[in-house]
């Protein structure tokens, strides 16, 4: 385990940047570098927290004094203070765009470019254009028609500030337009080669005779196109056949695809590629800065190939690293096969790691522009334990309600009990109000608790304190002790429920889409749909759904 001053000093560190206000997020992650462990988190953050509590009570002469004491002990690490700057960026000027492609609902991998889009151009007071990147895909990778909707609803959720939305499938009459331009002067051309033949030639640096065919027999096959066969033609872009990558030699522009579209239906059978609809789209829309993924730099050597057969000025290109969260895979156009197979049980389950299914988990969108934002950007792939997000919603979760929910209850008498009120706090310091119960000697403990009552003492949370023993014949016994907290007996702690008919039954939905079931509070009936509360000593979770008449109610389970 990490030692103390370890931690200290990395809270002391970010104290003093931040004007005395250290985050638990921001230690968190600086001991990493330390050697932390994924299993530890649990354990280590408590101890953070109580570190942080310290040191932001302390004076900045205090903070100051204490940090060059031990600041030796803390690894140096490069300090993010925000987002680097944009090259060239002037206020007001900046224009970018996020372009998710519709085989699904977006992940929270895909929450990277939109938090980042959106924070970029709110700091430069710029413009975010919203562009739903739907050319045709791919048999393996298709255009979801409800991915439409989906992406929408988790662009709005995350609360991206876009200034308005563009469909590629609107725009291949333009895409056409500097085709033929291109064409008949040269600069592309249409190829009749297989896959197999062009391959061939790409690896040895020799050009197709579909290359040298002059621009008038081009344009001939160009108008062919749109009546052909998939396959029986493509157009490349004359690049040098000597470059050093062979995927960038004559690459593919447009290709015949005989797929029926979501929005166009079969209006079109020409489409073009990635590369080709943005290096037009990039100059059209007036794109000043380009935030893409580090996978993508063929792609952008193709643009910039483009921009300068037309001698348009560059954007400014940002590269940042794949996103990778320990545990977790994601994959938009899988998924999006499981729930059409029925196997997920719709765009919102919680194995799909979508939006949809993180917010209805209880997962904030606050939380989540958090999470991306404290990995800033950068080039190299970023591992980060799943754990680090939890602690961020835990946080943003604080003021959530607290109540008892007992998955598998097992019932128990406690002799000697007396009969009483009780009454337990919404929340351990915030002012939400009060639960009341009557109780006897009869309670619902969760069966773990039970299966591991070993002869100590106990104490039923915020009500009294009991002992346990076995007696030979009739097994687990349990026996009052006192009402008030008594330090001296060492008492662990479990929750309950009051063995009556008031409680109501409960499911859980758990990230494994596995369902835990069992009893919970009757104020729980008073939930509205969404609410997220905290079920003491099993976690954070949201209300799906709930049932008065059939006093039933269905969480989804958030985290611990």
């Amino acid at each position: 385990m990490i030692e103390k001053e370890i931690i200290e000093a990395h809270a002391l560190e970010n104290s003093l940047l931040h004007k005395g206000k250290a985050k638990t997020q921001a230690v968190l992650n600086a001991l990493f570098a330390e050697g932390l462990e994924k299993k530890d988190i649990p354990v280590i953050i408590p101890k953070i927290n109580e570190i942080i509590k310290k040191v932001n009570s302390l004076s900045e002469k205090e903070r100051q004094k204490r940090y060059d004491e031990i600041k030796d002990k803390a690894k140096k690490r490069e300090i993010r203070t925000g987002l680097p700057p944009l090259e060239k960026a002037k206020v007001g000027e900046v224009v970018m765009r996020i372009a998710p492609f519709p085989s699904g609902p977006l992940h929270i991998g895909n929450a990277r470019p939109l938090i980042l889009n959106d924070e970029y151009t709110k700091k430069y007071d710029g413009k975010l254009i919203f562009v739903m990147d739907d050319t045709i895909g791919s048999s393996e990778k298709p255009v979801e028609p409800d991915a439409y909707n989906l992406i929408k609803e988790g662009v709005d959720w995350l609360g991206i500030g876009y200034d308005k939305i563009i469909y590629k499938s609107d725009r291949l009459e333009t895409y056409y337009a500097y085709a033929e331009e291109m064409i008949k002067k040269g600069y592309m051309y249409v190829c009749s080669c297989s896959q197999e033949e062009m391959h061939e030639l790409r690896v040895k640096g020799i050009s197709c005779g579909c290359r040298e065919l002059d621009s008038e027999e081009q344009m001939k096959r160009w108008k062919k196109m749109f009546s052909a066969s998939k396959g029986e033609f493509t157009i490349r872009l004359k690049t040098s056949m000597q470059d050093p990558n062979p995927a960038f030699r004559d690459r593919v522009m447009f290709k015949i695809s005989e797929r029926t579209h979501p929005r166009v239906g079969k209006k079109y059978r020409v489409w073009p590629t990635l590369d080709f609809s943005w290096a037009i789209d990039d100059h059209l829309l007036g794109i000043t800065h380009i935030l893409r993924g580090i996978d993508l730099q063929i792609e952008t050597k193709t643009e910039k190939f483009i921009w300068d057969i037309f001698k348009w000025e560059h954007p400014v290109v940002i590269y940042n690293g794949f996103l990778n969260i320990e545990g977790v895979k994601i994959s938009k156009s899988k998924g999006a096969r499981e729930v059409k197979s029925g196997e997920y049980i719709g765009w919102n389950d919680p194995r799909l790691w979508s939006l949809q299914s993180l917010r209805d988990r209880g997962i904030l969108a606050k939380s989540i522009r958090e999470f991306i934002l404290s990995m800033g950007v950068t080039k190299s792939n970023s591992t980060i334990a799943v754990d680090v997000l939890y602690a961020l919603n835990r946080k943003n979760l604080e003021d959530a309600p607290r109540y008892f929910f007992i998955e598998n209850p097992v019932k128990i008498k406690i002799s000697g009990a007396p009969k009483l009120n009780a009454k337990l706090p919404l929340h351990p310091s915030k002012k939400l109000g009060f639960r009341e119960y009557q109780t006897m000697q009869e309670f619902y403990i969760t069966k773990r608790d039970f299966d591991l009552i070993d002869g100590a003492n106990y104490r039923l949370m915020h009500l009294f304190n009991f002992k346990t023993s076995h007696n030979p014949l009739r097994g687990k016994e349990f026996n009052f002790i006192s009402e008030k907290p008594d330090k001296s007996l060492n008492a662990r702690y479990m929750h309950w429920l009051p063995a009556n008919e008031d409680n109501i039954k409960v499911n859980v939905r758990m990230p494994d889409n596995l369902i835990v079931s069992g009893l919970g509070e009757p104020g729980i009936l008073k939930l509205k749909k969404g609410e997220i509360v905290q079920f003491e000593r099993f976690g954070f979770a949201r209300l799906h759904k709930l049932n008065k008449k059939e006093r039933t109610a269905e969480f989804w389970f958030a985290h611990r």
